[in-house]
Order: C-alpha cells, then structure tokens, then sequence
C-alpha cells in the first residue's frame, strides 16, 4: 500500500544490512544458506551442524511433505511441534481462503458489523454505505493486531479489542475523495479500535450485547500520560481537546489486563490547504501536503498542516494508547513514555524484577527497533498509582558486526542528544531524531516483534527494495530485500540489560523452492508457549511452480527450524493479527484490505460473484481434532 512506500530516515547511521553482510562473512551463514535452500530448513542459522548435513542430503519437500532424510534429520534434532499437512502453494490462490486439511475456519465481524445485536449493520451492498453516524456503531475497516480478553479465564466468552489500521477512499466511500465533512467522518469513523463482545453459542462465534463493547474512533476523547504529557508539543493554539487514535497498525498486552494499541503511519491524513513548509521534525515524520490522499484536511482543519490554529496536532499521534477492553468508562491514554513513532507493535514481558519491558519496531525502510523498561516492578508501580509505562527508560538498538547488540538510552544525558533537545519531552515527541543522533542501526522496516518463553525475541523485517550495497549491515543483508527476513535476539539481564545477542533466524528468498513453506515479506508475528512461532505476510509473495501465492500464515518450529504453510488468505489481502483463547484451541486472524477492495477481484466474506464489496473480516481457525492450534 501506498503508506509502506515512504523513507524519511535521512541520517548518516549505519544499516542492517552492512552490519548483517559483515557477520555473514565471518561465520559463512550464506555458504550455509544456501544449502539449507535445498531443503527448507534454516536451523542451521542456529548452528545445528548435524541438522544442516542431514537436510542437505534428504529430497526436496513435495506439496507440503518433507522428504525423508530431512525428516530424519528433524527427529534427531528435536521434537518436532507439528504434524498437520501444508497447504500446498498450488492451492493458496484465488478470492477465497485456503487451509490446511487438518483444520477449519469461519467468519468474524466483518467490516461494518454492529457492535451490539440489533444495530446498525453494512453488508457490503455498494449502493448503501454507512453513514458516519453508523460506522460509530459498527466493526471499523483495516482489521489488524487485536487481542482476547477472556471473560472469567473462559475459552468461549471475552472482549474482543481490535485494531482498524486503514481504509481507502475507494473502498470506505466509494470515491477517490470526500465531497463534504460527512465522507470525511465517514472515513475517520472507520479507523481506529473497536472493542466486541464475543461468545461462542452453538458451535459458533457471534458478537453478543456488552456493556463494554464500544468504538474508539478518530473523534473520541483520550488523554495524555508521562513525560511529555504536559508538553507544548502536545497543544494547539486553538485550544483543543485531545481527540482520536489512527492507523492503528498492531498491539501489545500487558499483565494488568488491558490493551496496547499502536499508532502507524499517521502522517498520512494531515495535508495542506494553504502554504506550508515542513519543520526537520515533520519531515523526519513523513508530513506532506498532499497526504496519502484522504482528503481530511479540506473539512476538518485538525488536520490541515497549514492552519496555524491547530500546529502541534499531528504531535498527538504516533503513540501507543492504552485501552481497558473491559471498563468502557476509561478514557483512552496515550503513554508518551515509550515514545512517538510509526508503531508496529508493542511486545510487553515481564523482565528481571518484574519490570515491564516493551519491544517495538518502528515500521520504515531504515528505521529502528526501540525497547522500554519501566523503572521498578510493576506491580509495585500500579500499588503505588503509579502506570509501569509511564516511567522508565526508553532505548534504540544497535547491532554490531560480531552478533552483539548494544541499547543505547534515548536520554539527554547523552551529549548527542542534549545538543539537539532541552528536555525529555522533546526527546520523546521526536524519538526518531534523537535515535538518529545517537547512531541506531537503520533496519529493513521493523514490524511485529514477539518475545518467545524461553528468552528469544524474534522480529519481522518486512522488505527494503531501496536498500543498495553500500548500505548493508550483517543485520540487514541483502541489497535489494524485497522478500524480508526474521531476525532474534537474546537480551542480557533477563530483558532489561543494555546488550544483547542477535542472528539471522530465517531469510524469506531461501524458502522460495520449498512448496510447504515459500513465503515473503515477513509482518505479523506470534510465539506460542511450545515453541512455536506464527508469521503472517504482507507484500510480495513467492512465484512457486508457476503459481503467484496469496498473502499466508505459517507455523516456524524453532526446535527443528521447519516452517509450514497453515493458512492463506485471498487475493491481494494482507495476513495479519492474531491471538488466541486460554487453551490455544482457537486462533483469531484477520484478512485486511482483502481485493484491495476491489468486488472484481474477490467478494469475501460474501460468496464469489455476488457483487459485493469485499470486506476485512476475521478468521476463527479450529483443528478439526480439538487439539492446540499449529499442532
């Protein structure tokens, strides 16, 4: 999409992919690479040398089985996590899901559902879109990172909270642009988090009435909390309230029971109605005049760069909110401890102490990967009325040729950053600058990180076709990237140390000759408590025996380093969100932007040929067996 095209990052710093060429060169990762190429096994990425040798001379795997030496090989190596057959690529195509044979799915809340039985509903019909009055009522478009929240530790009954990262003009108002303040809140009210009720009644998920079920939208009242919450970055001249979350990408839990929700790319709905010239901060962030096209800035000047009267407004967005799935009553709040960027996601575990420790990546071609330690145990923290996220250190990643990794504080207590900022609150509202300055290690776009039990956090890195040669880094190899890569790393201290140890856990391009397993661009991550790691894709997928694949979930066994297709979407969609029920035996995914909204390409959910505007929905995935899902 057109807001995953964008770089801003004009700093001198070193990238990934540098760093990763200089650490392939010295442990001889591509040699070995390349013969796990042949067969789809990348454990030796991990040095597993017995597994490597076993693999290389074992067959290639056939629609979706592995040969027999590679099994073999497996076996010897560890236990392996998964049984179920592949999806075989031939069959992840076309304009209706795909999934293993050992499973089922069914449909979720589509676009347009209404939040309580008996509202308001859209059904995709294009000659009757909602009003703006309704889309308050109902599922919002851009379906992404989203959570369950059982109610009484029930494997049937929870909340639901759901992030709406996006919606075109085409798809939402049947239009290329708004005509009136209506189209515009018509838009603004598809975006943002809805929180549902959901119960499983006779076999099959459905929303139910909750008096906590609510929509969180553009227009809706949040509030500020940390360092910079009382900052003149943060106000406008006009005088406003703070309203609203957008582009709500992917999220984070915390312990405490609430929702993180992450602000992306929302530079893209302010533009410019009149002259105006973007400051090194705007710039840095992406603002410009035209926007990505929504047109909220030629009816509501909140958005309209150019009205001096709400300068600073777009300083009120590119923070994690937290929202409480179960207190309707709570305001929204936005914590500016951890920082103002493009949010991926937010992993939060529990580190040494008991302190909150949050991963995230910043989502763009060579931006950097940030994590957050709250400063004491939070349990004692909230005793004390005190939110863990609100006070703590902030730091950015740094990898080094030789597998280590330093974090390096976002303070002005570092010289670096003091000569450019006069206090935390500027280095928070502007933390792309001040990790610019202290040398941060620019990535192939850092989307969802997930932080496995034993230790190991794993992080997407999408693509980075603008990557060239003399920019790589042993962490970012490969110039062009235009398949992604998975990359995991080991922090010192029990998460909360400022070094860490880093590898290559799998480059996409060298699945792309196993049918059970070709993949490319990397997004949507989870790690089970077996083992187990969940990627979901969004971007350019492989060409397998002729046959262009749709957007996918696969199953990565990090004992053994197998991966295996488990799921597909439909044509020009994109794989992403995902939780799952106490016992892991329903997992909740999303289709987002599926057709890119286009009925010729594909109607899901409803039937192909039907006409009807596709629209983003979730999938309830089941084993048919009962057993836990990616077994």
């Amino acid at each position: 999409m057109i807001h995953d095209n964008g770089i801003s990052n004009r700093s001198g710093n070193r990238s990934f992919e540098d760093v990763l060429r200089a650490r392939m060169s010295r442990r001889n990762v591509l040699a070995r690479g390349a013969a796990l190429s042949a067969t789809g096994f990348l454990a030796a990425l991990a040095g597993n040398k017995m597994l490597v040798q076993a693999a290389a001379a074992a067959t290639a795997p056939q629609s979706g089985q592995a040969g027999a030496g590679a099994s073999n090989a497996i076996a010897q190596a560890g236990r392996r996590l998964f049984s179920f057959p592949a999806v075989p690529a031939a069959n992840a195509v076309g304009p209706v899901p795909t999934i293993s044979s050992a499973y089922q799915y069914e449909v979720l809340i589509p676009w347009g559902t209404s939040i309580q039985p008996g509202g308001p509903e859209y059904t995709g019909d294009p000659n009757s879109r909602p009003t703006a009055a309704q889309q308050t009522q109902q599922v919002g478009i851009g379906h992404d990172g989203m959570w369950f929240f059982p109610i009484g530790n029930s494997n049937d009954h929870g909340m639901l909270a759901i992030n709406h990262e996006f919606g075109t003009n085409p798809h939402v108002l049947g239009k290329d642009a708004p005509e009136s303040l209506e189209d515009v809140r018509l838009s603004q009210h598809a975006h943002g988090v809805a929180v549902v009720e959901i119960k499983k009644t006779g076999g099959k998920w459905q929303v139910v009435s909750g008096k906590n079920a609510r929509r969180i939208h553009v227009n809706t009242p949040v509030s500020f909390s940390g360092p910079a919450a009382n900052s003149p970055l943060l106000r406008t001249s006009a005088g406003n309230a703070p309203l609203g979350t957008v582009n709500n990408c992917a999220n984070g839990k915390t312990p405490w029971g609430t929702y993180l929700t992450c602000e992306e790319n929302f530079n893209g709905y302010f533009g410019a109605t009149g002259e105006w010239t973007p400051t090194e901060a705007q710039t840095r962030y992406g603002f410009a005049a035209e926007g990505f096209g929504y047109g909220w800035h030629l009816f509501d000047p909140r958005f309209d760069l150019s009205n001096p009267s709400y300068r600073n407004e777009e300083n009120r967005f590119g923070w994690v909110v937290e929202i409480d799935p179960n207190d309707a009553s709570q305001t929204p709040v936005k914590r500016t401890a951890l920082g103002r960027i493009k949010h991926e996601n937010a992993e939060l575990v529990v580190g040494r102490g008991g302190r909150a420790v949050v991963y995230m990546g910043d989502d763009e071609r060579f931006d950097y990967i940030y994590k957050f330690v709250s400063d004491s145990n939070w349990r004692s923290m909230q005793a004390r009325g005190i939110s863990p996220l609100d006070q703590g250190k902030l730091y950015v990643a740094k990898f080094n040729d030789n597998g280590t990794g330093n974090w390096i504080e976002l303070t002005t207590s570092n010289p670096a950053i003091r000569a450019k900022f006069s206090n935390q609150a500027e280095v928070l509202t502007y933390t792309r600058l001040a990790a610019d300055a202290v040398g941060a290690t620019k990535m192939d776009r850092p989307e969802w990180i997930a932080a496995s039990t034993g230790g190991d956090v794993y992080c997407t890195l999408t693509n980075n076709t603008r990557r060239t040669a003399d920019t790589t880094n042993p962490a970012n190899p490969l110039a062009p990237n235009p398949f992604g890569h998975i990359i995991k790393w080991r922090d010192s201290d029990d998460h909360v140390g400022t070094t860490f140890q880093w590898e290559i856990f799998v480059l996409a391009k060298d699945t792309h000759n196993i049918d059970q397993s070709a993949f490319g661009s990397p997004d949507g991550l989870w790690g089970d408590s077996d083992g187990r790691l969940f990627i979901q894709t969004d971007g350019d997928q492989p060409e397998v025996n002729g046959v262009k694949l749709n957007d996918q979930m696969l199953v990565a066994d990090t004992n053994t380093g197998e991966i295996r297709r488990i799921f597909a979407g439909v044509t020009s969609c994109e794989v992403t969100g995902i939780t799952v029920t106490p016992d892991r035996r329903t997992m909740f995914v999303n289709l987002q932007h599926p057709g890119d909204g286009d009925p010729t390409l594909t109607n899901f959910p409803a039937p192909t040929g039907s006409g009807r505007i596709p629209r983003d929905a979730t999938i309830v995935i089941t084993k048919k067996d009962g057993g836990i899902i990616g077994s």
